[in-house]
């Protein structure tokens, strides 16, 4: 028989991402449409085990599907990572008589899902990560959002670099997955584009590149960075060395994480949301909101935590075909 939900608890987990404050938006009003409680817990898994709980109405959504970052803040917590840590988290949750949580974060705050459903508590994931690297899912919340301001950002280093007849290398963000690299790299027409998943670190090929490009009257190069390759102002200057041509290095950083959510990642974050909920209320537990061939669906998260996930060979192709 299915476990009765009276109760949501809802957190944000590790890096926060535009649009998981639609989807909090929708967990809250989806529950309290149902007939349900809701409980925000603020700072992730960290406030869980420091009780920082309070009870959430229709009023304290409100005025908040545009902002960015996250309204219950979010923080990365190594004691949930022990069994102590988790075994008090679930005690914690029945103390306030949470019965049903939804954590939205990416792999590792699955993971914590993961260990909360395995001591009773009903739990539900939705994938938010700017990096796009779950790979039950096509989309996660927060992507959209981020690649629009670095593809943004990058437009404008291209003005300059044009303007200076330089080669610009720029670091975009993603952890170990070049996602948002690859597609700045398609949207901005970049020259290079270096991807964790696919680089031979051979500094001497892309010097050749930018030689090549000059001869054939290039006025500029873009080399776009993935943060998990790093090191961009060490390899401005030896590329500067090697082809004696000005180079600068731009790291974008968090301001990638920032910033109103596109309507894109306020629809979709808003559907996962909703979705969450209805997840509970018919009784399931240890699954992940997912998007795949255009829908919304689920999946077991042992099955989504031992999924991998690589870069597209026809997307990649196609970048480099298209740098020519």
């Amino acid at each position: 028989m299915a476990k009765e939900i009276k109760t949501i608890g809802v957190l944000t987990s590790g890096g926060d991402a535009p649009g998981m404050n639609a989807a909090i938006r929708a967990v809250v009003r989806e529950a309290l449409g149902k007939g349900l409680k809701v409980k925000g817990i603020k700072r992730g898994f960290a406030g869980l085990l420091q009780e920082e709980i309070m009870d959430m109405d229709a009023r304290s959504v409100s005025d908040t599907i545009q902002r960015g970052g996250t309204i219950l803040q979010t923080a990365r917590c190594l004691e949930f990572k022990t069994a102590e840590g988790q075994e008090r988290g679930a005690e914690i949750c029945k103390k306030h008589g949470i019965d049903g949580m939804i954590v939205i974060g990416g792999d590792g705050s699955f993971q914590g899902a993961q260990k909360l459903a395995r001591l009773g508590i009903n739990t539900i994931g939705i994938p938010g990560t700017i990096d796009l690297d779950i790979a039950c899912t096509e989309y996660t919340i927060g992507f959209d959002t981020a690649v629009n301001t670095a593809m943004e950002a990058i437009d404008k280093v291209r003005d300059t670099s044009t303007s200076h007849e330089r080669c610009s290398i720029i670091e975009v963000m993603g952890r170990g997955a070049g996602y948002i690299a690859l597609w700045c790299g398609i949207a901005n027409g970049a020259e290079d584009i270096l991807l964790p998943e696919r680089y031979d670190f051979d500094e001497q090929k892309l010097v050749n590149h930018i030689i090549e490009n000059r001869k054939r009257g290039k006025q500029h190069h873009i080399i776009i960075n993935a943060e998990g390759i790093g090191h961009s102002e060490s390899m401005a200057k030896r590329i500067e060395a090697a082809t004696g041509i000005e180079t600068r290095a731009t790291i974008l950083g968090h301001m990638q994480r920032g910033g109103s959510p596109t309507c894109k990642d306020r629809v979709y974050a808003s559907i996962m949301g909703c979705y969450a909920v209805d997840l509970l209320c018919e009784g399931k537990t240890n699954r992940v909101v997912a998007y795949c061939n255009g829908d919304f669906t689920d999946y077991d998260i042992d099955e989504a935590l031992a999924m991998k996930k690589g870069i597209p060979e026809y997307q990649f192709q196609y970048c480099t075909n298209l740098a020519i």
